[in-house]
């Protein structure tokens, strides 16, 4: 399972339109299309590719570190993958995308960061791997 690129990063704001705004201002990034989650948010381009990703929340995580809240690699190789995970004990929750299809495998990694990994919905269809729709009120 060849990894491709870093796919995008994922931000909690409760200052979701300060947010939109400061990213097209400062970095000349330009709100787009994002999935009819059902959750406030923003999805921010670089070019064509939507880099980050703007999950509006009702407070700001009481922290002084990062708000990070997972980065994901797109891929294929998709039954690999869930062959190695099972091999290894490593717990993963597939979700397909509304509006797109495609497949996220979501893993967190020994520290507990949250990564997924996305395969299209043409890989995800031929694999078999079995999958929930995105329907939560929030990403894990």
């Amino acid at each position: 399972m060849p990894i491709n690129r870093l796919e995008h990063v994922n931000v909690r704001t409760a200052n979701l339109e300060g947010m939109v705004e400061w990213y097209g201002r400062v970095l000349g990034m330009k709100p787009g299309w994002r999935p009819p989650f059902k959750f406030p948010g923003a999805w921010l381009y670089c070019g064509d590719q939507p880099a980050v990703h703007l999950v509006g929340v009702p407070s700001q995580p009481k922290t002084d570190g990062l708000r990070l809240e997972h980065f994901a690699f797109s891929a294929t190789g998709l039954s690999e993958l869930v062959k190695r995970l099972d091999a290894e004990g490593v717990h993963y929750a597939p979700i397909r995308v509304p509006g797109s299809n495609e497949l996220q495998i979501n893993i967190h990694d020994p520290d507990g960061n949250h990564i997924h990994i996305d395969f299209s919905a043409e890989e995800a269809d031929a694999s078999g791997v079995k999958a929930q729709e995105f329907g939560m009120t929030s990403p894990t």
